[in-house]
């Protein structure tokens, strides 16, 4: 397998959980790092959040619920486009996972 890292994108709720938890065990039985972002944050539960934790899995953005980013992204629009306070965010991102895969 040719991959540095998998990032899992999961909303925080029993169905994002789950879905979590079964895509986890594949990638651990790969042996590929990976870490969480967390969409629709501050909806839900606290679930995904403990199990992160329990598994040592890094939480790397949260991306919150917003009606603004929904509403862009129903009409086809990347949300960085038009909040282009969140291109840092992402930049953020992909030099904390270059540290964490070098």
């Amino acid at each position: 397998m040719d991959t540095d890292f998998c990032i899992m994108v999961t909303e925080p709720t029993p169905f994002g959980l789950h879905d979590l938890k079964v895509a986890t065990e594949v990638v651990k039985q790969l042996n590929i790092p990976l870490g969480v972002v967390v969409n629709f944050a501050g909806i839900g539960d606290e679930g995904v959040y403990e199990f992160c934790e329990e598994k040592g899995i890094p939480i790397l953005m949260e991306i919150p619920f917003s009606k603004r980013i929904a509403e862009l992204y129903s009409n086809g629009i990347p949300f960085t486009e038009e909040m282009t306070e969140w291109r840092e965010e992402f930049r953020e991102l992909y030099d904390r996972i270059k540290e964490m895969t070098q």
